[in-house]
């Protein structure tokens, strides 16, 4: 379980795809985990552009992640490449304050950012995502976009947009983001259960 709030960022060393058919992951991926390398373990979950992986091994700086087919399907991890930055998050203590909302690291699709409007106070992304995500995003709601822990500005169709503090900016991926690029979405649990329960 996570947050939303990102502790840092990492950058993609290694990606390989895996060839023995007796494991179930399809892919490897090395990232060195910068500051967070520091008390890092085999075995601990960490939120790497939203999707919950684990370590499952660490070499020097570089900490290693299988990443199974079902997780390439549904997130961008696929599309990373070494050189590319991903946002890091740890998981959750019981002790800990929940800042953000609560983020499982399960990531629900993919989202394309359709335009980025900066302004002195802050960036303002709209995000098209498809009508199965839309239908559980709400004005003034949360939703994790790669990761991060944002407010529902507005929605519009299969549009909604969020609206990103210099701050957020300056420690993420986002500062290199563009238009046309795919980030992973992940909608608030609570508005799943809300729709599983609500009557119809």
């Amino acid at each position: 379980m996570f947050t939303g709030i990102i502790e840092g960022t990492g950058i993609i060393k290694s990606t390989v795809k895996i060839t023995d058919t007796k494991r179930n992951a399809d892919s490897r991926i090395g990232i060195d985990l910068g500051k967070l390398n520091r008390g890092s373990q085999v075995g601990d979950s960490v939120s790497v552009n939203g999707a919950c992986l684990t370590i499952t091994r660490i070499m020097k700086n570089i900490a290693y992640f299988e990443v199974v087919k079902e997780t390439i399907k549904r997130t961008s991890l696929g599309m990373l490449q070494i050189g590319d930055y991903v946002n890091l998050e740890r998981s959750l203590r019981l002790n800990d304050r929940i800042e953000g909302h609560i983020v499982l690291g399960h990531i629900d699709g993919v989202g394309r950012i359709e335009d980025i409007v900066k302004n002195p106070s802050g960036t303002k992304l709209l995000i098209k995502v498809n009508k199965e995500i839309a239908k559980f995003l709400v004005s003034k709601g949360s939703v994790a976009v790669d990761g991060i822990s944002f407010t529902v500005v507005d929605i519009s169709k299969n549009n909604f947009s969020i609206a990103l503090v210099p701050h957020t900016l300056s420690i993420t991926t986002f500062k290199s983001k563009s238009k046309g690029d795919k980030v992973n979405i992940e909608v608030d649990i609570l508005s799943k259960y809300v729709a599983k329960f609500l009557p119809r």
